[in-house]
C-alpha cells in the first residue's frame, strides 16, 4: 500500500504593523537595549493595536493570503487547526472564528494549546489527518497576540514577547517529502516556573486576582532557561540520530524564537553552523505558536524541494519536540 504524506504546499505569515523597539521599552521599564540585545537577541517586536482586536486577526490575514498564495478557496479546506495561547475567548475556538471570517464552509476547527510548542503539536495532529486519507487540505495556523497577556512594568517578561503569526497548508503526497517524524514531550511539573496565576477554572477572574496583576505572564526565567536549553536541544539531537541525520544532512534548524542563547545552544548540539539557522527573533521577539511558521514564511524562498528541516521548540508547561520535515516544493517564482 502506497504510504501517505503531508506535504506543507504552502507558508504565509502575519504581522501588526506597530513596531514596539527596545528604546521604548526604554522609557517604560528599567531596561536598556544592550541588555535586551545581549541577553535575548530581540531588537523590536509588532504589537496588534486597536480595539477589538484578537488573536483570530492574526490567523486571518495569515490564511487569507495563503489561500491566494496556494490558489485554494475557503471551501476546499476540510479542517482548522489553531494553535495559540491567546485566543479571543474561552469558546468558541479562534480557529473557528477564523474559518467564518473566510467563509470555510465545510470545515471544521479546534483550538490546540501547548504554549511555546504549540505549532508543532499542531502540525503533527494536522498531519495525521492527512496521513490517514481521510482530509486533502488542512490548514495549520501558529498564531498569538502575547502583549493581552504581558504585563508591561514587568521587566522580565514584557522584553520578550510580541504579536504575530503564521498558516501552512497540509495537502498529501506519495512522494518521499513532508512531514517524515516527529518526538513531543510534556513535564506538567513545570507548571509553576511558567504561567498564568489566574484566569482558569482553578482561580477565575475576580477583583483579588485583577488586583494582584494575575492575569499575566509569570516566568522565573533562570529555571526556564536551563529546562529549555537542555531538552530543545535534546530532542533536536535526539530526532536526527533517531532518523540516521548528521550535520551535513540538514539545510536548516528551524527553532522556536524564545532566546538567541538557546537557539545557539540547539545548533550546537545538532552541529550545524549559523548559516543554516532560521532566526528572525530580532525583530519580532516571542510569538510563542507564532515563532515557527513566521520563520518558515521569512525563509521560504531559501528553501529547496528535499530540504531536510529540524523544527524545534520548548515552551511552558512544561512542552517541547522536534519534527523532521522534508521540504516539498521549489522557490515559487
Amino acid at each position: 500500500m502506497t504510504q501517505l504524506r503531508a506535504q506543507i504546499t504552502g507558508v504565509q505569515g502575519y504581522v501588526p504593523e506597530y513596531i514596539l523597539t527596545n528604546k521604548e521599552l526604554e522609557t517604560m521599564v528599567d531596561t536598556t537595549d544592550e541588555w535586551i540585545t545581549t541577553r535575548t537577541g530581540i531588537k523590536e517586536r509588532r504589537i496588534l493595536k486597536g480595539e477589538d482586536q484578537g488573536t483570530s486577526v492574526i490567523g486571518i490575514k495569515a490564511v487569507e493570503g495563503l489561500l491566494a498564495k496556494t490558489n485554494t478557496t475557503p471551501d476546499e479546506i476540510d479542517l482548522i487547526i489553531c494553535a495559540t495561547t491567546t485566543p479571543d475567548m474561552v469558546f468558541p475556538a479562534t480557529a473557528n472564528l477564523i474559518g467564518d471570517a473566510i467563509g470555510a464552509k465545510n470545515a471544521f476547527g479546534f483550538d490546540l494549546q501547548a504554549a511555546c510548542s504549540g505549532f508543532l503539536y499542531a502540525l503533527t495532529t494536522g498531519a495525521q489527518y492527512i496521513e490517514t486519507g481521510k482530509y486533502k487540505k488542512v490548514v495549520v495556523v501558529g498564531a498569538d497576540k502575547m502583549s493581552s497577556i504581558i504585563n508591561y512594568e514587568d521587566r522580565t517578561t514584557c522584553i520578550i514577547f510580541g504579536d504575530g503569526g503564521g498558516a501552512i497548508m497540509l495537502e498529501p503526497t506519495t512522494e518521499s517529502v513532508g512531514v517524515m517524524d516527529s518526538i513531543l514531550r510534556s513535564d506538567g511539573s513545570g507548571a509553576p516556573f511558567l504561567h498564568m496565576k489566574a484566569g482558569g477554572s482553578r482561580r477565575p477572574a475576580s477583583a483579588e486576582t485583577l488586583a494582584n496583576k494575575e492575569h499575566y505572564v509569570y516566568q522565573e526565567g533562570s529555571s526556564v532557561f536551563k529546562f529549555a536549553v537542555t531538552n530543545m536541544a535534546d530532542v533536536a539531537a535526539e530526532i536526527m540520530e533517531k532518523n540516521q541525520l548528521v550535520a551535513e544532512d540538514i539545510s536548516f534548524l528551524v527553532p522556536h524564537q524564545a532566546n538567541k542563547r538557546i537557539i545557539d545552544a540547539t545548533a550546537k548540539r545538532m552541529g550545524v553552523g549559523e548559516e543554516k539557522v532560521m532566526l528572525n527573533i530580532q525583530k519580532y521577539g516571542n510569538t510563542t505558536s507564532g515563532t515557527i511558521p513566521l520563520c518558515l514564511w521569512d525563509y521560504e524562498s531559501q528553501l529547496k524541494k528535499g530540504d531536510n528541516l529540524v523544527l524545534a521548540a520548548f515552551g511552558g508547561g512544561f512542552t517541547w519536540g522536534a519534527i523532521w520535515i522534508k521540504w516539498a516544493y521549489d522557490p515559487k517564482v
